[in-house]
């Protein structure tokens, strides 16, 4: 066994800085924003019986894993291994610097200021103007989480069942279900089912984690392969298509819009950093297992990347493969059943989302099932209408968009920072980080621009610091925040 993992010396170094990084890193930044268990939280001062519940710190930790993971941390990481060992590098540091500062901190302002909704912290900080831009890209961001959410699963449900039913048939399964979850209270489906289901995708993620040790599966080294491996390197360069084809696996700025969602359940603002920052760090480590496994399954890069190239690309027909291959019948379906879990549990909540998110913006109270049917029904029907779209030209405007929202929190939560005169520079690195990213994809992806790298590159760090001179010299001006 030990001579097995011997040879994955960069694999089990990534999981352990996770780890390591959840109890140190974490620990500091808990320590930066100050959480206060004396105070009340919103799940007791707002109490509504539908949205405002409180529960158990262990109990929001999967709902919030379940809520963030979908689809991303898997099909994501497998898409991201395609460049090679370097995905590690992001995920890893992504998670710890980026993503886990960005979902602790974006929710434990929503806790402090009565669980407001992403939108409407972004317009506190950030002023009317970006809030109203805000509220429309977010909510347009859930209804394209909804469609790829849906669509995804349907496939692998067909697959797995053996064509049990059609395509169809679990569309509107799984869209039945949606619209129950999204109306229903809280604690009446999502606090009982998400929980379950939370542990079975750790559980999958672990059993793979297993079988690459076991195995001693060939994981490449990063010391040894670094750089990009993608067979085509000039059309998706590292930077900074990586950035954004792993997302929910470092950070995604769709976190941000689900963690009010638990910011209205929690009892105790001490338990932030074991459901936010901790569910961010799982998150990262199934990131880590299904990169390693995509990489390692097929005994090299080279293999690897041609059956990527036989099969489309397909994400979904690796982690099938995967799945039984190295789980057997029995395990690969449990595991399938996780992967299917996952995306449905995380759509069903981004209707939620777009349902308080405009609920919040229009003042509309929640307690009638009425008042929610009124906002969720267009919401329903956008859905249904994007499903006759591409799903991979969905796929990658959704990938930019929730990347781009994960700037406009960062640099949010900096201002908050800022006015409560506590250490901004923990998320102001990576907002210009991302400014820069999301600026040079649009501009020379394909589904962007499709302009030169020098051109993309430059302007890209040219905004970037112009965004950081802007934020310099309006430092000094903010005014203390009312919310502390």
């Amino acid at each position: 066994m030990f001579k097995k993992i011997i040879p994955m010396i960069t694999f089990i170094v990534c999981l352990l800085i996770l780890v390591v990084g959840y109890f140190v890193y974490g620990r500091y930044i808990e320590n930066v924003f100050g959480p206060d268990k004396e105070r009340k939280t919103p799940a007791f001062t707002k109490t509504d019986g539908v949205d405002y519940v409180p529960m158990s710190g262990k109990k929001i930790f999967l709902i919030q894993f379940l809520n963030i993971a979908g689809l991303g941390p898997i099909f994501g990481a497998i898409m991201g291994a395609m460049y090679g060992p370097v995905v590690f590098l992001w995920i890893v540091f992504g998670t710890l610097i980026c993503g886990a500062v960005h979902d602790y901190l974006a929710a434990m302002i929503s806790v402090r200021s009565g669980g407001k909704s992403l939108p409407e912290l972004i317009a506190s900080e950030l002023g009317t103007t970006a809030g109203v831009v805000m509220r429309f890209v977010t909510t347009i961001l859930m209804v394209l989480v909804g469609a790829v959410f849906l669509s995804g699963p349907a496939n692998l449900l067909v697959s797995m069942t053996g064509g049990f039913l059609a395509y169809k048939w679990w569309i509107a399964i799984i869209f039945i279900y949606y619209v129950v979850a999204t109306l229903f209270p809280v604690d009446k489906i999502i606090g009982r089912i998400y929980p379950i289901f939370g542990f079975a995708l750790l559980f999958m993620a672990f059993g793979i984690m297993g079988a690459i040790i076991i195995k001693g599966a060939p994981v490449p080294e990063l010391f040894s392969n670094f750089g990009n491996l993608n067979p085509n390197p000039d059309k998706f360069p590292v930077f900074p298509m990586l950035f954004i084809t792993v997302a929910c696996g470092a950070i995604s700025g769709f976190h941000a819009t689900q963690s009010p969602l638990m910011a209205r359940c929690i009892k105790n603002e001490k338990d932030g950093r074991k459901v936010f920052f901790g569910a961010m760090v799982a998150e990262g480590i199934v990131a880590t297992i299904w990169a390693a496994a995509g990489m390692s399954f097929f005994g090299g890069m080279d293999n690897f990347h041609s059956f990527m190239a036989d099969n489309g690309n397909s994400a979904a027909i690796v982690v099938s493969k995967i799945s039984s291959g190295w789980l057997g019948k029995l395990g690969g379906f449990l595991a399938l059943l996780g992967v299917v879990a996952a995306p449905i549990t995380s759509a069903d909540t981004a209707f939620r989302s777009a349902r308080l998110i405009i609920a919040d913006f229009l003042n509309i109270d929640q307690k009638s099932y009425m008042k929610r049917i009124i906002i969720s029904a267009p919401l329903f029907i956008a859905c249904i209408v994007l499903l006759n779209i591409n799903f991979d030209i969905i796929w990658r405007y959704f990938a930019w968009t929730n990347q781009t929202l994960a700037v406009f929190t960062l640099w949010s939560v900096t201002v908050y920072l800022v006015r409560n005169n506590k250490n901004y520079f923990v998320t102001l690195f990576p907002a210009i980080f991302m400014t820069a990213v999301c600026t040079s994809y649009i501009l020379i992806a394909p589904e962007g621009f499709s302009l030169s790298h020098t051109i993309g590159y430059s302007v890209a760090v040219i905004f970037a610091a112009l965004l950081t001179i802007t934020f310099a010299f309006y430092r000094k001006k903010l005014e203390p925040a009312t919310i502390k």
